[in-house]
């Protein structure tokens, strides 16, 4: 397990101003700075991308992040990037954070400080973790396989080697997006190493096996659920995209970080919690030093593919019990945009907490690191 640091060079930085300041953009746009319904509107973008230019530092960002130690080791053959920080106290649980796409580690870098010393936020330190964080394989510095297979559970059984190999026998999972199905899977493939396991987000189907799966909701849910396939057309043109055809996406994705840019930040403006601007959920700080892991690590083609995979993964055959019996504590996030009826996941799940959080969307950590880290705790 070697040591890591981050460390972008200066004519790293001078190539991505270069490249801003050489964009090529539409011909014609008649969007208006808040119009999303096209997708990213320029004028937003031209704004983002000048403060990525001219504002955004991101030494100082590479500097937050290095304040985490973080470490790379060989797992399978494939190098593992993580951040590993262990609390203060005698008898805090390991906790393995696991973040989706298109986040990374930097959705975490508010709630950790508050995990392992929640004394210091107005918690006790009974409540302390050891805290695992790493990058999904093909995320920033972690590596994956040049050929297909892996699918979710595969980054599972990564997982469990991962916190083993660091001396954690037992061990809570915590995850949203690709997270929380990496999570569900481990707890199929090493219930007995998990003492709990902890989602924000659980996809909108049923559990399988349910011969009438309606007859089991309320009518809130069922009214719910009838306006599924419309909200989810208009939310997952990109799922479908990634899903198929994920390496024709990642050639512009990887050249201009300006089409970079647009894709991510139209994800986090439409599935946070905001009154119009994803700033009122996320700084524009945090959302770029984001963006700019994918950039300077080159890595959203190898990202994205994970949504081929789990495809393949699904057409193959590699399904999840119709149970989790690992004890398991749910937080709803109200602008979250996936999320299974509770008479549902009720059915999946062995359900010992359910938290409503009063705000808060998909990047609950990132968005509401407070109120993430006092449920979790």
């Amino acid at each position: 397990m070697t040591p890591f640091k981050i460390e972008v060079l200066q004519r790293q930085i001078d190539a991505l101003h270069r490249r801003i300041d050489d964009t090529i953009w539409p011909a014609a746009s008649w969007q208006s700075v808040d119009d999303w319904a096209y997708g990213a509107p320029e004028a937003y973008v031209r704004e983002l991308v000048d403060y990525w230019r001219n504002g955004f530092d991101w030494c100082q960002a590479q500097a937050r992040l290095n304040a985490f130690p973080q470490f790379l080791t060989n797992i399978d053959g494939l190098a593992t990037h993580y951040m590993h920080l262990r609390s203060p106290h005698e008898g805090a649980l390991p906790l393995l954070l696991v973040h989706g796409w298109p986040g990374s580690i930097v959705e975490f870098l508010e709630v950790i400080p508050r995990l392992t010393e929640p004394e210091k936020f107005g918690g006790s330190p009974e409540d302390a973790c050891h805290v695992v964080c790493p990058s999904l394989p093909g995320y920033a510095y972690s590596a994956t396989v040049q050929a297909s297979g892996m699918s979710p559970r595969r980054i599972a059984e990564s997982h469990k080697k991962l916190m083993q190999s660091l001396g954690y026998e037992k061990f809570i999972a915590q995850g949203g997006d690709w997270g929380a199905i990496c999570c569900r899977f481990l707890a199929d493939i090493a219930p007995e190493n998990l003492i709990g396991l902890h989602l924000n987000l659980t996809l909108p189907i049923p559990p399988s096996g349910l011969e009438d799966p309606e007859s089991y909701l309320t009518k809130a849910e069922k009214e719910f659920m009838a306006d599924w396939p419309d909200r989810n057309w208009e939310i997952s043109g990109y799922s479908h995209l990634q899903g198929t055809k994920p390496q024709t996406a990642a050639y512009g994705l990887s050249d201009s970080p300006v089409a970079l840019a647009a894709w991510i930040a139209e994800k986090f403006h439409s599935w946070t919690d905001n009154r119009g601007d994803l700033r009122d959920a996320i700084s524009w700080d945090d959302l770029l030093t984001n963006i700019s892991l994918y950039w300077f690590t080159g890595s959203i083609g190898s990202a994205i593919r994970l949504y081929k995979e789990a495809v393949i993964a699904t057409t193959i055959g590699a399904p999840l019990t119709s149970r989790c019996a690992v004890p398991t504590g749910m937080a709803r996030y109200p602008a979250e945009v996936w999320l299974q009826p509770r008479s549902w996941a009720e059915l999946e799940y062995d359900i010992i907490h359910w938290f409503e959080a009063p705000q808060g969307g998909h990047f609950a950590a990132m968005e509401q690191p407070e109120i993430f880290a006092g449920d979790l705790c």
